[in-house]
């Protein structure tokens, strides 16, 4: 139909080992340390790989990152993404 897609990979939920996000009931389900956050980031970018909730790598490919933004902190993470992929050589750019 000639629409634009775009896989989505999320900055702050884990994920099960078949890529589904974990169930907001479960424990684990929001990635709430900063620092574990961007590292799962740029290795989800840079590697395609990220860690399931059970430990085991799994492949991902992303187009566009979710960053939940209800949290007190989330204008502050979203910045702290853009100089750590800066810092990686991550280039950031409009989807369209």
């Amino acid at each position: 139909m000639g629409l634009k897609t775009a896989a989505e990979i999320f900055a702050d939920r884990a994920y099960m080992e078949d890529l589904s996000l974990v169930p907001w009931k479960q424990s684990g389900a929001m990635i709430t340390d900063e620092d574990l956050a961007v590292e799962r980031c740029i290795k989800m970018i840079k590697e395609h790989k990220v860690t399931a909730i059970t430990g085991k790598e799994i492949e991902i490919q992303g187009d566009t990152l979710c960053v939940h933004g209800d949290g007190a902190k989330a204008l502050a993470f979203v910045e702290r993404i853009k100089k750590e992929f800066q810092q990686e050589g991550i280039q950031i750019r409009n989807f369209l």
